[in-house]
């Protein structure tokens, strides 16, 4: 805190390409981004917030709370890099979480590709124990078993253990005393069980998630350790929170013990940060855009919240494919992810056709014009050649770029492969790249019955101000805010956060045998499980939001209603059947009469209660802003080079205005307009982008 008693916070976001560090001081926020150190990433956080206290003009002994979040989780996964892990499980269920669902994503190839189980088949163990459906004990432990099967997977040299149990979410005693018995041989040993993990049915994926969790926990821990330990040396003493999938703030105890929460911590910051931005300007309808070095995202925002989900998908085999990837159920934010960054790789493929990502050069060696050893074209290089980019004032001009390595690299590996020049390629690979975001946006619109000409767009992330105009005009979109510090949005986000943790349970009933008490149980265990989470962080009474999913009987999957927190009485079955008949009217137009319905799992949400934003309004254009200079830009839509005007968006005031095509220019990033666009700065820093008017 400063010595006018102004709080300082800090909000750290490591991605694949770079560490994106804000600090806010009191109203006032300062920024930076810094490439990402695999090797060692807490060296790039420190190194990120010695720079924004310098420009802050504060002691890092004077910061009184980082917020952080990581994709180190989501990579190790992807790449999979994490521990030994062995897997124990009920006997006649060791192969579950490689028979999968047994269903055909892709249901006419022949050659189809699953992706490969976490645990190999040798390092999966059963034991001769059995929890029914509802709980009851089938086949208890033979504790000697049990003690052998222990005595096998220490020597055996096992980093960590995961275990997963049928109908343990029911009933988790038979895991419980497996974790105990591994313990008391070996203190020191990560175990996980799913009980704890994902308490909920549908062996594959809890199993999968619990699997998933003991295969980052030990990496996971041992940098988290790491980087409080760098922190304290370096006269942080404050406290440390991580931001995890769902959007809420947990301790770095807590992130330790259930790392699969953090897979998607970055993305959900971002998610929070337009959500911030839709609420000051009133609108109920956003499609977040957050496209970075390594990833692009894209969330749907209704209400000024984002679409929330049980359930994700992470290293899909097949893109854009629901069942191609790796389950996890954990509560999360709801996105779309897809390999497209700026430093996501091009190249030519079998039919001679320009292909954008999955792959990416990261930060090392980075794209071609970092001159870092890069040797392959990145959209960040197409970018460049485009003359989107000035060469010169990249990052705040920390670094410079280099167009003739660009060029090089384009010639080398498009050019001479398809016989043409290299404002084409680059023009190719800038095109591919924006129809696969546009297209992974119009099918999460299609699967949530959405139409995306009715959204505005909320762009954010070091990428996405470069591509964002493009984007808008593909999807008929007409206005677009780029909100101020967007090249660092996701830390930001961060900083918006409220301390929270979600619970979930699978807990089975049907409404014809109706029993209150069973409700109220759940709903008393959900709230003191997740209410105890955001009590270690905060002593204030945390707001809880619970959400029941339900089916029809003889249903696969289910919708979730909201309900109330309180105490049910039987005559409440009739009113939660009401509920939940609005809420599949609303997803299917029309229910279903005669059919009994059944709650199949519960879902509660505590979180510490957030002031609102002060609301604003739309600024309308006043006076030209002023042009710093002009150069040669190439405009996608015209296929051409046209002079795009050049302006600083720190001189830019409320009510100046351009029009396209045109550079918006700041430190982490640049807002391109585009010929058919013009932009506008409002009161509260965002640039407003919307289609010209005739």
């Amino acid at each position: 805190m400063t010595k006018e008693g102004k709080p300082i916070k800090v909000g750290v976001d490591i991605g694949g390409t770079f560490t994106d560090v804000a600090m806010e001081v009191g109203e006032a926020l300062h920024s930076t981004k810094v490439l990402t150190d695999y090797s060692f990433p807490e060296a790039a956080i420190v190194k990120g917030i010695r720079q924004v206290a310098e420009s802050a003009g504060v002691e890092l002994s004077e910061i009184d709370t980082v917020i952080h979040g990581t994709t180190l989780a989501t990579n190790a996964l992807i790449e999979r890099r994490g521990a030994k892990t062995a897997f124990i499980t009920t006997q006649g269920f060791r192969d579950v979480i490689e028979m999968r669902t047994e269903s055909r994503f892709e249901q006419y190839d022949l050659n189809i590709t699953l992706p490969a189980p976490l645990v190999p088949r040798n390092e999966r163990f059963v034991l001769n124990e059995r929890i029914a459906a509802d709980g009851s004990v089938l086949q208890p432990l033979d504790l000697a078993e049990v003690d052998e099967l222990c005595d096998r997977i220490i020597s055996a040299g096992y980093d960590s253990v995961a275990v997963g149990f049928i109908h343990s979410y029911i009933n988790a005693d038979h895991e419980k005393q497996v974790r105990d018995r591994l313990l008391a041989k070996k203190p020191d040993l990560s175990v996980s069980i799913s009980a704890e993990v994902s308490p909920q049915m549908r062996e594959f994926q809890r199993f999968n998630t619990v699997c998933a969790n003991a295969f980052v926990k030990p990496i996971i821990a041992s940098y988290l350790n790491r980087l409080v330990g760098r922190l304290e040396t370096e006269g942080l003493t404050c406290p440390v929170f991580m931001i995890h999938s769902g959007g809420g703030i947990i301790s770095v105890q807590t992130a330790i013990e259930y790392p699969v929460r953090l897979l998607e911590s970055g993305p959900a910051g971002g998610a929070i940060f337009a959500a911030h931005v839709a609420t000051r300007y009133g609108i109920d309808q956003v499609l977040s855009y957050d496209m970075g070095g390594t990833t692009a995202k894209i969330c749907l925002i209704e209400g000024q919240v984002p679409k929330t989900s049980k359930t994700f998908e992470v290293a899909r085999t097949y893109r854009f494919k629901k069942g191609s990837g790796m389950p996890i159920s954990i509560p999360v934010i709801e996105m779309v992810e897809i390999g497209a960054g700026g430093g996501s790789i091009a190249s030519v493929d079998a039919m001679r056709q320009i292909r954008v990502g999955p792959h990416s050069a990261g930060s090392e060696p980075g794209p071609a014009c970092y001159g870092r050893g890069g040797e392959h074209p990145t959209v960040t290089d197409a970018d460049l050649l485009l003359g989107r980019l000035d060469p010169n004032e990249f990052a705040g001009g920390s670094f410079k770029l280099i167009t003739e390595a660009s060029a090089s690299a384009m010639q080398r590996d498009l050019c001479d492969r398809l016989d043409i020049d290299g404002p084409t390629a680059a023009f190719g690979i800038s095109e591919m790249v924006d129809e696969n975001m546009s297209n992974a946006a119009r099918m999460h619109a299609v699967e949530n019955g959405k139409e995306l000409a009715d959204f505005t767009m909320i762009a954010f992330g070091g990428a996405a101000p470069l591509h964002a105009s493009r984007l808008c005009e593909k999807l008929g979109i007409d206005e677009l805010l780029i909100p101020p510090g967007a090249g660092v949005g996701s830390a930001i986000g961060f900083l918006r956060a409220p301390f929270g943790f979600e619970s979930v349970r699978s807990a089975y009933t049907k409404f014809s045998s109706f029993e209150a008490e069973q409700i109220n149980k759940i709903i008393r265990e959900l709230v003191n499980e997740a209410t105890s989470f955001v009590h270690q962080l905060t002593d204030v009474q945390p707001e809880v939001e619970c959400t029941a999913f339900m089916r029809y009987v003889g249903q696969g999957w289910e919708v979730p209603v909201t309900v109330d927190v309180r105490e049910y009485s039987q005559a409440d079955g009739e009113v939660l059947k009401k509920a939940f008949d609005a809420a599949y009217e609303n997803f299917f137009g029309r229910i279903i009469d005669g059919l009994d319905v059944e709650i199949v799992s519960w879902s509660l949400r505590a979180s510490s209660t957030m002031l609102p934003p002060p609301p604003t309004t739309v600024t309308a254009k006043n006076k030209a802003a002023e042009v710093q200079s002009e150069r040669r830009m190439f405009d996608s839509q015209d296929g051409v080079f046209h002079q795009a005007s050049i302006v600083a968006r720190s001189s830019m005031q409320p009510g100046d205005w351009v029009a396209g095509p045109a550079v918006i220019t700041e430190r982490e990033t640049s807002t391109i307009i585009t010929a058919s666009r013009e932009v506008i700065m409002q009161a509260d820093g965002c640039l407003l982008v919307r289609a010209k008017k005739a």
